[in-house]
């Protein structure tokens, strides 16, 4: 899963990360940008798999099989 971390007091909001990484980088944001408040805001969550690849998979294999419908059309 990945997360995202947006700020209560701004519109910052953390890269897609991982847990601990995405709560590092909202309590350093806080500490800088709103000294004296504790951190706040929400969390979005993503629950597929950050470092699947299966996204561009289908996209090359969309592109492939419209190549070749393409390819056989001129024929």
């Amino acid at each position: 899963m990945a997360y995202r971390y947006w700020c209560g007091e701004c519109g910052f909001r953390t890269a897609w990360l991982g847990e601990s990484e995405g709560e590092r980088q909202q309590v350093e944001h806080y500490r800088r940008k709103h000294p004296g408040i504790p951190p706040g805001g929400h969390v979005e969550v993503d629950r597929k798999d950050p470092g699947g690849g299966l996204g561009c998979l289908r996209l090359v294999v969309v592109a492939v099989v419209l190549l070749a419908l393409a390819a056989s059309c001129r024929r």
